[in-house]
């Protein structure tokens, strides 16, 4: 390194124009392989190849991009209600408070979700290994170079025993350019040129210079041979990002489901909590009532503290339902929304207000044949069979004998003539590279790999045939399941109500029992909250049934849109 810095300095003064050219080119070569460039022309070729393979994957976010996006201001109303009380002293969360609704939570998480990020860049990264596996087929170029400063000193001494000391400067270097194809065939393209040149600053003797031109080709003719022995790793690697583009695709409908889902359980431990609260001032007020009554006479000892052993069981529950919901929102927080859990959000409780019985009547027949059809993770286990299929026949090329034509060719300058070539400094080299099959047993066992793997793949395909038939079977049992709850719980609600109310009235009239009352207003709050929790269910279970079928399509916000079916 030292010799060649040296030498530039020494072209530099004495003025030399090509050593000038020879350290532009240099600068600019560096400044065209920062790192930076690289990062840029990485990304260029992994947004061409995601562009391409898009095409063929319905639901693919054309917009796709790994760039981190970091945290900005939240935005949204500011909670201006009062502190509820039913959340007690974390009611204080609340206040001042960023409300978000359904869709900027979702929006939230495919921005910020860690879990999402890491399956986008794990597309990319796919993506980028096709970029190595495409550059492997173009033409492959090399160049170096070297250039060396010598200095021989040489002591002559006369016979009158005067002795002279003489030195020789030279400087020698060389350089080669060469080029690399894999072709299609199997065959392998390799050419370069090579040039030396040695000249003398001091000492006498010029400039000697001389080049080469050397060409191979190397063609098997049994092993390793052909078009789909040659292009494997390529093929598999154009089909490995298309089924990432499919599992992404796949992984947004059900990130999309599990954010909307643990969004509305928030809300939903939200609401228990508020109904805990409502049962407990409930209890408060009659157990008051019947210490009244106590005084008067009119009720027993044994009767109120039935009632009072009710009021502190509804305030344990109380409790634990508010931790839930705080819980809940703390855990979304940072498993969701990949926020800290000192985040000032609070969710819409609008939200569920929104919630309706919105039932999709379709036969399960219906349903299956529809999930078969459009379930991109279904297509690709059945691609990844046929993958299979093909590594066997690929795999069998390898237990043939080597057979190989081999073709060279060199051309060399005359000296001093270093671009002058012709055939009289010419030679000419042709024959055949035959290695026998005799030590062949890796490519044995290789070959028996392949065969069982593609027994296996055959067998999972057809159990991810019967897995989805499974899935779309049991979310439509959930579906419907989840619609009679809910109408069960209608009911429910209704009979609570009219319980309270007569078990109220026949308290007033000294005809009922305390027991009776504190059984009547906890068989409510059950109801009430079976209500709401059988409304979220249906909601869930929906978007898990649309999302089991492979047609839930979801936007760049990871919001969706539910398909366009008969409801009831």
């Amino acid at each position: 390194m030292n010799y060649f810095s040296h030498t530039v300095t020494g072209v530099f003064r004495r003025g030399d124009l090509g050593g000038r050219l020879i350290a532009g080119t240099l600068l600019l070569l560096f400044a065209a392989c920062s790192p930076e460039r690289y990062r840029q022309a990485a990304d260029r070729q992994v947004a061409t190849i995601l562009a391409e393979k898009a095409v063929d994957v319905p639901g693919f976010d054309p917009d796709f991009s790994i760039q981190a996006i970091p945290f900005e201001e939240l935005e949204g109303p500011i909670n201006s209600s009062p502190v509820p009380d039913f959340l007690g002293e974390a009611g204080e969360i609340e206040t001042g408070a960023r409300v978000i609704g359904l869709a900027k939570a979702l929006e939230l998480a495919t921005r910020h979700n860690r879990s999402y990020q890491n399956t986008k860049e794990g597309v990319y990264l796919d993506a980028l290994g096709l970029t190595l596996a495409r550059y492997r087929f173009t033409p492959v170029f090399s160049g170096s170079g070297q250039i060396n400063r010598e200095v021989v000193r040489q002591v002559t001494e006369e016979v009158d025993g005067v002795t002279e000391t003489q030195h020789t400067v030279r400087v020698p270097g060389g350089g080669r350019l060469g080029v690399n194809q894999l072709v299609s065939s199997g065959a392998r393209l390799a050419g370069s040129f090579t040039t030396d040149f040695l000249r003398f600053i001091l000492g006498g003797g010029g400039t000697q210079r001389s080049s080469r031109l050397v060409a191979d080709l190397s063609q098997p003719l049994l092993r390793g041979r052909g078009y789909r022995v040659t292009m494997e790793a390529l093929t598999q690697a154009e089909r490995n990002v298309l089924y990432s583009l499919r599992d992404f695709v796949r992984y947004r409908q059900e990130f999309s489901v599990r954010v909307a889902s643990a969004y509305y359980r928030v809300l939903l431990n939200r609401e228990l909590a508020k109904n805990a609260f409502e049962g407990l001032q409930n209890f408060r007020r009659n157990a008051e009532q019947e210490r009244d009554l106590q005084k008067e006479g009119r009720r027993s000892l044994s009767q109120l503290g039935q009632l009072e052993q009710a009021e502190l069981s509804a305030e344990s529950q109380w409790i634990n339902a508010v931790r839930n919901y705080r819980q809940s929102l703390d855990d979304y927080k940072v498993r969701q929304l990949g926020m800290s859990t000192s985040a000032p959000i609070v969710f819409d409780t609008a939200e569920l207000e929104k919630l309706v019985i919105s039932h999709p009547e379709m036969a399960l027949a219906e349903a299956i044949e529809i999930a078969l059809a459009s379930r991109l993770d279904l297509h690709t286990v059945h691609d990844q069979a046929e993958d299979a299929k093909r590594r066997v026949e690929v795999q069998s090329n390898a237990l043939l004998p080597d057979l190989d034509v081999i073709l060279s060719g060199r051309l060399s300058s005359p000296a001093n003539e270093p671009f002058s070539f012709g055939l009289d400094e010419s030679q000419w080299n042709a024959g055949l590279n035959v290695d026998l099959p005799f030590d062949r047993r890796s490519e044995r066992n290789a070959y028996r790999s392949t065969l069982i793997q593609w027994e296996r793949a055959l067998r999972q395909a057809q159990l991810s045939n019967d897995e989805v038939q499974l899935e779309v079977t049991q979310t439509l049992r959930n579906l419907d399941q989840a619609k009679r709850q809910y109408e069960i719980s209608e009911v429910g609600v209704k009979l609570g109500n009219r319980r309270v109310e007569e078990e109220e009235l026949r308290t007033e009239l000294d005809l009922g029992t305390a027991r009776d009352l504190v059984e009547a207003r906890t068989d409510l709050i059950s109801a009430l909250n079976q209500r709401t929790s059988t409304l979220v269910d249906h909601t869930i279970a929906r978007l898990e049934f649309w999302s089991a079928l492979g047609i839930l399509q979801i936007e760049e916000t990871g919001s969706w849109i539910e398909p366009d079916h008969e409801q009831g």
